[in-house]
């Protein structure tokens, strides 16, 4: 699956000033199942609904308060035209009250907004997190981190973005529309009807331009995305295209790409900026109609020069709320496109957890019996493979890439379920085993150490949380962490920042050796642990993983065939079978595939 990413919905009504590409450069996402998606976020805001009943009720006195007041302003008008200075006081009294609830009623809605959207998202992101915690390894290594990061983080944001910013505009631009022509009508039908033409006249330019601006903002963000690529490879290839003297063609491509990029962007800025003012000039032309029909209507007597104010406001008034529906469709659809995703994560099935049985007092006994396994169905990653692994045996696995050695591994581990045949230990089929516990049996060092940001001492003892500090410090000084740590100021509280970025790849391995030192394991998995370190830390290590071998079964996936010399038993593999089993000098002798492997490395043969 592609990454895929979204950017929160940005809302800007068409007669604001400010950036207006955020809107039409937005690429619009739209749900695949809409009407499914809104059931399940329903379940969502019912939990939240005294937080959604609040905001509605807010946002329906607001926009009554909106109603109310420019019929208040009307009166007060004719009260002031007719001398009836007895009612204006009553009037403007009236007018305040309105103006004040509607600012509480404002405050109201904000706050119930930004708890019942973040309440959501908490919820989503609980949710999220815990569906992560418990997703099949298959599902992780098929789909790219940033996917499922942007799922977490993006996506989810969205959806709140949306439920704070539009739930409530929506709600108050319906009732808003539905109460003005209302309104309009009781007052004077043929006014309103004048009153709908001009409003028509705006929406129809404001889309048929916005089409426009949209293609161009687009376009510019693609050659701004174009331009920024380029930069940044200019910037980290630097070295290749001064050694390779490419410097004019560079400059060259860069100026092209910057002078289009130039041209559509002032394109897209004039339109975009026209569009604001167009769109006022044609809302002014028709408030001066407006004003001219209603001044007409007064004169004639039938609606008074109030009436005619008021008209003006609700004109304005009932604009306004179509130009936000129409730039809140496309951030709803962004966002129920964005909740879809969420919802297509949370609906994958869960890492299988089967199995009852608690090992106790294990050997480390291993059995692969008749195993077949497939990542893709049809092909076959190993065939029929059969391995016996007797307690505390030190095995290596050897055999050229995809040969199915880290396979193994992951079968072993339950981190895909086998096609058939049965994989034992000590007797007992590992499916049947609880999942957990099969994993307290293990420890795994892997190539790519992976660190957590946190102190030497919770990295190590992320094994065993339960560990003593002097068990702690024990597993350091076997695993000859101790050497580098005793030189760190603070030792053992040493703050590891970016999952350990400012120690060398081998000092990352003594803490993962250590880390497995303490977890004290029955099987111990070794997957090309010294592949990326130079010899003379790959003599620390290989000294630290003696020790962590010591009467502990042990399955060792190499390259370096100089790490596995002393194994009890090497096992050759090829196309997911063993081809070849025996001890280091044994397989020499036969001058087969690991003598082949053999003389590529070390007798100079071509590989």
């Amino acid at each position: 699956m592609t990454e895929q990413k979204s950017t929160a919905p940005q809302r800007m009504t068409l007669n604001q000033r400010g950036a207006p590409h955020q809107i039409f450069s937005q690429q619009i996402e739209k749900p695949k199942q809409a009407k499914q998606t809104l059931r399940r976020l329903a379940h969502y805001f019912a939990q939240e609904k005294w937080f959604m009943v609040i905001l509605v009720f807010a946002v329906i006195i607001v926009t009554l308060a909106s109603l109310l007041a420019p019929s208040l302003q009307g009166k007060a008008i004719d009260a002031i035209t007719k001398h009836s200075w007895d009612q204006l006081p009553q009037l403007i009294v009236f007018l305040l009250i309105t103006y004040l609830i509607s600012a509480i009623c404002t405050l109201g809605q904000t706050l119930s907004a930004a708890h019942f959207s973040q309440r959501i998202v908490r919820r989503m992101r609980h949710d999220l997190f815990e569906k992560i915690d418990n997703l099949s390894i298959a599902y992780l290594d098929t789909h790219s981190s940033g996917d499922v990061m942007s799922r977490m983080t993006n996506d989810v944001e969205n959806v709140s973005n949306t439920v704070s910013q539009s739930f409530g505009s929506l709600i108050a631009g319906i009732l808003t529309i539905i109460g003005t022509i209302s309104i309009m009508f009781w007052y004077c039908w043929q006014l309103t009807l004048i009153t709908m033409i001009t409003v028509v006249l705006t929406i129809v330019v404001t889309k048929k331009l916005s089409s426009v601006v949209r293609k161009n903002y687009r376009k510019r963000s693609e050659l701004l995305g174009h331009l920024n690529g380029h930069s940044e490879e200019m910037i980290t290839g630097y070295k290749t295209i001064v050694a390779y003297n490419r410097q004019p063609e560079m400059i060259e491509e860069f100026n092209k790409t910057s002078d289009e990029l130039t041209k559509v962007g002032i394109r897209a800025e004039i339109l975009g900026g026209s569009l604001g003012p167009l769109s006022n000039c044609i809302s002014n032309i028709g408030f001066v109609i407006v004003a001219a029909f209603g001044g007409y209507f007064a004169l004639q007597g039938m609606i008074t020069i109030g009436i005619v104010s008021a008209f003006i406001i609700y004109a304005k008034q009932f604009s306004r709320p179509i130009n936000e529906i129409a730039q809140l469709y496309g951030a709803m659809q962004t966002a129920l496109a964005s909740a879809e995703r969420v919802f297509e994560l949370l609906d994958q099935p869960n890492e299988n957890n089967s199995g009852e049985i608690k090992p106790k007092n294990m050997k480390g006994e291993i059995s692969f019996r008749h195993v077949n396994f497939s990542y893709v169905p049809g092909v076959k990653v190993l065939d029929d493979f059969n391995l016996e692994v007797k307690p505390g045996q030190k095995i290596a696995l050897v055999g050229a890439t995809g040969s199915g050695k880290t396979t193994v591994v992951n079968l072993l581990m339950r981190f895909y379920s086998i096609d058939s045949g049965e994989i034992l230990i000590d007797g007992v089929n590992i499916t049947d085993m609880c999942r957990s516990d099969l994993r307290h049996l293990t420890s795994i060092v892997l190539q790519d150490t992976i660190l957590f940001s946190d102190t030497i001492e919770k990295n190590i003892k992320y094994a065993n949380i339960e560990a003593s500090d002097t068990q702690m410090e024990y597993a350091a000084k076997m695993s000859n962490a101790d050497r580098f740590i005793s030189h760190l100021p603070a030792r053992y509280q040493t703050w590891l920042y970016q999952a350990g970025a400012g120690l060398s790849q081998g000092q990352r391995q003594l803490l993962a050796i250590a880390r497995a030192i303490l977890a004290d394991p029955k099987i111990l998995i070794l997957d090309e642990a010294t592949s990326s370190v130079d010899t003379r830390t790959e003599e620390c290590i290989q000294d630290a993983m003696a020790k962590l071998m010591h009467n502990r079964t042990s399955l060792i996936i190499a390259h370096r065939l100089s790490t596995i010399r002393d194994a009890d038993m090497i096992v050759v593999m090829d196309h997911g079978h063993v081809v070849e089993t025996g001890s280091h000098n044994d397989l020499l002798a036969q001058k087969g595939q690991y003598y082949s492997l053999y003389q590529t490395q070390y007798a100079g043969n071509a590989t």
